[in-house]
């Protein structure tokens, strides 16, 4: 079935110009002018993605969006707001009412890749509710692709999981819910540009703050696939720290989720023995020490030293 997304603006230029842009893409465009319309289309129709304008007549974007979640909670949704909007934009995202948003005038490429990447998303949650292992982690896969330099991992990071989750006593569907976190923990990058994922050295503060939004996105979608809460949790707290510095709720020690704990050295190790745009691998001796030196602080000191045993390695090197 193709994809419907709908474009709710007032103004008859911009509609008229979005259809130029997805003319060549496999998408049903629909457009509305005011918030009420759009409200009547998503009555009748499935809509993958909505595109709305904030300052319109009415009801505004805002406040569409937020109706719109209730009527079709599974819809990507993403604001066009401007300049002096950003404030109230990111207010509802803060919120849940909105996905993304975009300031006009708007760069074209930027707004079809948005777009298409919501679409992408709207699609991975359809797939995850009816996907069995296989389709799971081919879905994982197809989204690492977005990431040059992560190909690989979240099979990598399953490994280094679930080896840590067995010496710490977890079996059955424990070690299901383990294995199926660590593909999917990244899957939020779905919602972060390419341009972010690949950018060739270190990243700007606002693209870290971007970034950081990917665990929030992920388990969102997650979520939304209803996976398991225990995996919905994982995902969301993978970039905790023991000692209450992460992200993104900054919650510490054993209140962090165990999946989450288990991840965030999983996830660590093979991000840094990894080539990144910035800097090469480290060698597994390294790799070690920052395992080792973040006992505590970084990471569960008791997980850190069922990881450290595994692998072969001794924080007295």
């Amino acid at each position: 079935m193709t994809p419907v997304v709908l474009f709710v603006d007032d103004e008859p230029g911009v509609l008229s110009a979005v259809r130029r842009i997805f003319l060549e893409d496999k998408i049903e465009l629909v457009t509305a002018d005011s918030g009420a319309e759009g409200i009547s289309v998503l009555r009748e129709r499935e809509v993958a993605v909505i595109v709305s304008d904030n300052m319109m007549p009415g009801m505004n974007g805002i406040q569409f969006l937020e109706q719109a979640k209730l009527l079709a909670p599974d819809t990507i949704r993403i604001l066009m707001t401007g300049y002096a909007d950003v404030q109230s934009a990111m207010d509802a995202i803060n919120r849940g009412g909105v996905y993304r948003f975009l300031t006009k005038p708007w760069d074209n490429d930027n707004l079809r890749r948005t777009v298409l990447d919501g679409v992408r998303e709207h699609g991975i949650v359809s797939a995850l509710r009816s996907a069995d292992e296989a389709k799971l982690l081919s879905l994982a896969q197809t989204i690492e692709l977005k990431d040059h330099y992560t190909r690989g991992h979240c099979e990598n990071v399953a490994r280094y999981a679930l080896a840590i989750a067995a010496a710490a006593g977890l079996a059955g569907d424990d070690l299901k819910d383990i294995k199926y976190a660590s593909w999917l923990h990244d899957c939020g990058k779905i919602g972060v540009p390419e341009e972010v994922l690949n950018y060739p050295g270190r990243l700007t503060e606002d693209m870290m703050r971007i970034v950081r939004k990917h665990s929030e996105w992920g388990a969102d979608v997650a979520g939304k696939a209803a996976l398991p809460d225990v995996v919905v949790k994982a995902i969301l707290h993978h970039h905790e720290k023991y000692d209450g510095s992460g992200y993104p709720h900054g919650i510490s020690g054993e209140t962090i989720p165990l999946g989450a704990r288990i991840l965030a050295i999983a996830d660590v190790y093979d991000a840094v023995t990894t080539d990144r745009p910035y800097r090469k691998a480290m060698q597994k001796k390294d790799a070690l020490n920052i395992i080792c030196e973040g006992r505590s602080t970084w990471f569960d000191p008791a997980l850190a030293d069922y990881f450290i045993a595994w692998i072969g390695g001794s924080c007295d090197q």
